[in-house]
C-alpha cells in the first residue's frame, strides 16, 4: 500500500482550482514568480483559454486550446507559463516551466500542445 492523499480529495481540489472551462494560460520568458506577474512575454500578453479534462487519479490534463499566440513584433525565448482563472485580471493559480524553451520571433506562432497537473503521492 502506498501512503498519500486520497485521489477523490486531490481530484476535487484540481477540478475546483483548475476549472474545466476557465483555465487561462499566459507566456513568460522566465519564472513568473509568486504572483505570476514577472517576465511576461512581450510578443503577446494575451491569456489563451485552455479546456481541461476532469481530474482522475490525482492528475488533470488539457483537452484543447482555444487558439495559439502570435508574436506581435519582438524576439524572445519563451520558457514558462502561468495559469489564471480569467482572460484578464482573475486569480493566479500557478506556473510551470516548459519542457524545452522556445525561441520566438516576430510573426511566429506558439502552440501549447500538452499541459498536465498532478499531485503525488496518491494513496493506493
Amino acid at each position: 500500500m502506498t501512503v498519500g492523499l486520497a485521489s477523490s480529495v486531490v481530484n476535487g481540489w484540481l477540478d475546483g482550482t483548475f476549472a474545466t472551462a476557465t483555465c487561462y494560460v499566459k507566456l513568460h520568458t522566465a519564472d513568473p514568480g509568486a504572483s505570476g506577474a514577472t517576465a511576461a512575454a512581450a510578443g503577446s500578453t494575451t491569456r489563451v483559454q485552455a479546456t481541461m479534462a476532469s481530474a482522475s487519479g490525482g492528475s488533470k490534463a488539457m483537452s484543447s486550446m482555444a487558439s495559439t499566440w502570435t508574436n506581435g513584433g519582438t524576439s524572445e525565448t519563451i520558457s514558462h507559463i502561468s495559469l489564471w482563472t480569467a482572460a484578464a485580471a482573475g486569480t493566479f493559480n500557478g506556473s510551470a516551466a516548459l519542457s524545452a524553451s522556445q525561441a520566438w520571433v516576430s510573426t511566429n506562432t506558439f502552440t501549447l500542445t500538452a499541459l498536465s497537473i498532478a499531485v503525488t503521492p496518491i494513496a493506493a
